[in-house]
C-alpha cells in the first residue's frame, strides 16, 4: 500500500477536518510519523476518533497500521512527497540542467581511474567479439552507444537489454571476448549472473558502475563512476553524462591502439556517407 497514491486520490471527497490531517502528512511528515493519535488530533484539530476514520478511508485497518505505512513510506524517498523544483523558468531550467551535466563531467574527470580506464581499452581494442551489456532506460542507452562508438572501428561487437539473451551471450563467450556492462545502482543482479558466468569461462568482464556494489565486486575491471545527483526528481539524471564521456574516452583510446584498421573502416563508412547523404566531407561521421 502506498498511503499517499491512496490520499492524492480520495483528497477531494476528505472532510475538511479529514483535509486538516491530510496536510499534516504533506507538510509536515516528520511529526505525522512519529506522533500519536492524540497529539495527531490535536494539532489538526479534530478528535482521536475523526482521525481513525481518517486512517480507515486510506485502507489502515487501525491507527496503529496506519503508522506503519507511513513508516514503510518514508523508505520510498521523502523527496518523492512533495516534489518542487526551485525554479520552472525556462532560462532557470536552461542553467540547472547545464550547470548539473558541468559538474558530472568535473567530478568524473577529478575521480577517474585511468589505470582501469586504460586496462579496459586494451583488452577491447584485442578482443575477439564485445558484448556490451545494460538494461534499464540508462544503461541500455549506454550499452547501445558502446555499440555505435566500437562498430565504426572495425570491431565486431553487440548490445543486448534482454536478461535472457545476456545470460546465453555470456555462457557463449570465448576467453577471447570481452563482456562490458553498465549499472548505474551497480545492483542489477541479472548482470552480477552474466558476470560471474563469463568470469568462470575466463571472458574479462568490465563494468561500468558504482564502486563496490554487487556488479563492481563481480566485474574484473572496474570503471567506478560515483556521482551524487540531488534532490530534484523531475531532472534528467546527470550521472549519464558523465557515463557517456567515460564511454567517449574508452573509445578514443581503442581507436588510438588500433589507428591504421579503424581508419580504413572510418573511410569506408565516410565514403558511403558522402556518397549518398552529403555531397561533401563536412558533415558529422553519422546521425
Amino acid at each position: 500500500m502506498d498511503i499517499f497514491s491512496t490520499l492524492q486520490e480520495e483528497k477531494a471527497r476528505l472532510s475538511p477536518s479529514e483535509n486538516r490531517i491530510a496536510d499534516i502528512l504533506l507538510n509536515d511528515f516528520e511529526f505525522a510519523v512519529n506522533a500519536s493519535i492524540i497529539e495527531l488530533a490535536e494539532k489538526a484539530d479534530v478528535s482521536p476518533p475523526t482521525v481513525t476514520r481518517f486512517c480507515r478511508r486510506l485502507g489502515c485497518e487501525s491507527f496503529s497500521d496506519f503508522k506503519v505505512q507511513l513508516a514503510r513510506t518514508a523508505y520510498v524517498g521523502m523527496r518523492y512527497l512533495k516534489p518542487e523544483p526551485k525554479s520552472t523558468n525556462p532560462g532557470d531550467v536552461a542553467q540547472d540542467i547545464i550547470t548539473k551535466a558541468q559538474n558530472a563531467l568535473f567530478l568524473l574527470h577529478r575521480s577517474l581511474d585511468l589505470a582501469a580506464i586504460e586496462l579496459a581499452a586494451e583488452r577491447l581494442s584485442r578482443a575477439d567479439m564485445i558484448y556490451a551489456f545494460g538494461s534499464g532506460g540508462n544503461s541500455s542507452m549506454i550499452a547501445n552507444e558502446l555499440q555505435n562508438r566500437l562498430f565504426r572501428f572495425g570491431l565486431h561487437v553487440t548490445a543486448s537489454s534482454d536478461h535472457g539473451m545476456q545470460l546465453m551471450m555470456a555462457a557463449a563467450a570465448k576467453p577471447t571476448d570481452v563482456l562490458i556492462g553498465s549499472s548505474f545502482s551497480g545492483r542489477n543482479a541479472e548482470l552480477v549472473r552474466a558476470f560471474t558466468l563469463a568470469r568462470a569461462s575466463s571472458v574479462t568482464t568490465i563494468a561500468l558502475t558504482q564502486s563496490n556494489s554487487p556488479v563492481a565486486q563481480v566485474a574484473e575491471i572496474v570503471v567506478p563512476i560515483d556521482l551524487q545527483e540531488g534532490n530534484n526528481i523531475f531532472r534528467p539524471t546527470s550521472t549519464r553524462i558523465a557515463y557517456l564521456a567515460a564511454i567517449d574516452i574508452l573509445a578514443s583510446l581503442v581507436a588510438y591502439a588500433i589507428q591504421p584498421k579503424a581508419a580504413v573502416v572510418l573511410r569506408r563508412i565516410k565514403q558511403q556517407l558522402v556518397a549518398h547523404r552529403d555531397g561533401d566531407d563536412r558533415q558529422l561521421l553519422g546521425d
